[in-house]
């Protein structure tokens, strides 16, 4: 049900990315929203959905195992009015102090650019406060397992924007929809909130936010708030030093590094979040003895590593040797041209290097928010925002000039260099949780038979690819030449991988064969 939330919500997301990069292409103004656009998606993914589910979840959901609904209720009511204040004291500090924030993320912007990105922040933060409120009843429909109704809110959001810049994108000039996609962005995120809001109030019986300080649970979640909150903090740091440094390459960098984004992050949203997501109350249910949970533990976070391996390397696979194909389906279209595709491709190219190590690192970091433990995260949060930074400025400011490349391409190295450190945050995730609850991990011969089937299926694309360049014109359209090659690539991986014996290639295959036999 998370998958499926996310995957919907996600598809709709890149029917708005293709719309902007359409109208916007990579000029100044996509710039300045690609800008505009990280400071309150920073604070809200700071405050919101990661934190809650970090601190809130495993105390809410609990209780729920226990039997004490009641109990559970007010805790929700509890965190609901601290949620409120904070808020509120958020949204007004966003709005007056854009211009400060905007030299912060964005040190090379300078005059129109500059002032027409304040401008986009100081509509968009009313609409991060309202999201950082859907985050909380994303934790309250999580804990009841009601998954698809949370993560498919956001298609609301996604539309509404989608309607403002289909209706303002040719009329006007590309400041004007920019500024209209921005209050588009406000009015999707209340429409979030109130797709929700039935549901929630049907399940806590009641919705009336009261502050309750002297409720243990509720000094447990404030208690496990601040360190995910600065664990949360210091994962988002990382794509705010992405953003700082592509703001000193030339223009498109940074609007080039937000499209590439979408495409990246969705295996990790896809897989990553759905799998940990779904994951977390149920580790958090657990009882017994501390062998016993931690059996339990090593289960589902055994299976559920090899759950995303299955998904997430041949993602891998594709962005390295196809992601040009991708790009070009989702962008080349109007202003986005077959250049900007390849130079996001290269960008594509350089997030293959971490994305496995990032998606398992969620499932490792809810297996520790399930234990309450939210501050072994945080501290190698630290170490990975520490190499991102250094590594990054040496490899994409740096390095360019001495290897002879153009500085555009620097963008391409901040993704290589974040995937390193990504690694190095996994690493240690791993070895510390193995410590306190025995071996878990993913076996290596399962890893390289899932990249040799990949890398397969990737030079199968490549010839679909060939053979479609010497057929109709119709056939090289970048959509069609999408739906040919990515289907080719999937075909043989999840044929080749289910004759190899891999459970989940065969569970898949399975599934897929019930519902055509069912229809």
């Amino acid at each position: 049900m998370v998958g499926s939330g996310i995957l919907l919500s996600r598809l709709v997301g890149l029917i708005r990315n293709r719309l902007f990069a359409h109208y916007l292409g990579t000029s100044d103004v996509a710039d300045a929203f690609g800008a505009a656009f990280k400071i309150p998606n920073f604070l809200q993914n700071l405050f919101g959905e990661g934190v809650l589910s970090a601190s809130f979840i495993p105390v809410y959901a609990r209780l729920l195992a226990e039997d004490r609904h009641e109990e559970a209720e007010r805790v929700a009511e509890a965190v609901l009015a601290l949620l409120g204040l904070v808020v509120a004291a958020l949204v007004l500090g966003g709005v007056l102090l854009a211009r400060p924030l905007i030299d912060l993320v964005a040190p090379g912007f300078a005059g129109d650019k500059r002032d027409l990105t304040v401008l986009l922040v100081q509509i968009l933060f009313p609409g991060t406060g309202l999201l950082v409120l859907s985050a909380w009843c994303l934790g309250i429909l999580n804990s009841h397992r009601r998954f698809l109704l949370s993560y498919s809110a956001p298609v609301a959001w996604n539309l509404t924007i989608i309607g403002t810049l289909i209706l303002t994108g040719s009329e006007t000039a590309q400041r004007h929809t920019a500024i209209y996609a921005a209050w588009g962005s406000v009015l999707g995120s209340l429409l979030q909130v109130l797709v929700q809001v039935p549901t929630v109030v049907m399940l806590l019986g009641r919705l009336r936010p009261r502050l309750q300080w002297r409720s243990l649970h509720v000094q447990a979640v404030v208690y496990n708030f601040m360190p995910a909150f600065l664990g949360r903090g210091v994962t988002q740091v990382s794509a705010y030093v992405d953003t700082l440094i592509a703001s000193l390459l030339p223009t498109g960098a940074v609007a080039a590094l937000s499209y590439a984004q979408v495409l990246y992050t969705l295996p990790i949203s896809l897989f990553g979040m759905s799998i940990s997501a779904a994951e977390l109350p149920t580790m958090s249910s657990a009882v017994g003895s501390n062998e016993e949970v931690a059996a339990y533990l090593r289960a589902r976070l055994d299976r559920g590593l090899r759950q995303i391996a299955f998904y997430v390397i041949p993602a891998s696979a594709v962005f390295l040797g196809l992601g040009d194909v991708l790009a070009g389906a989702l962008y080349q279209t109007g202003n986005f041209t077959r250049p900007q595709t390849l130079y996001v491709w290269a960008i594509l190219a350089g997030s293959a290097v971490g994305l496995l190590a990032s998606t398992l690192g969620r499932l490792y970091s809810s297996t520790y928010y399930a234990l309450r433990d939210t501050r072994t995260p945080l501290r190698y949060g630290i170490v990975r925002v520490v190499l991102t930074t250094v590594l990054g400025y040496l490899a994409a400011v740096m390095l360019p000039p001495l290897i002879g490349l153009s500085e555009r391409w620097g963008a391409a190295g901040l993704t290589a260099s974040a995937g390193v450190a990504g690694w190095v945050e996994f690493m240690l995730l791993r070895r510390t949780l193995n410590r306190r609850i025995g071996t878990t991990g993913l076996a290596g011969a399962l890893v390289a038979r899932l990249w040799g089937v990949a890398l397969l299926a990737v030079t199968t694309g490549w010839g679909v690819r060939i053979i479609l360049r010497h057929g109709p014109a119709l056939l090289r359209h970048p959509i069609i030449l999408a739906i040919f090659v990515i289907g080719a690539f999937s075909i043989v991986y999840v044929g080749a991988t289910s004759a190899l014996g891999i459970p989940q290639a065969q569970q898949l295959t399975n599934r897929l064969t019930r519902r055509t036999r069912a229809r």
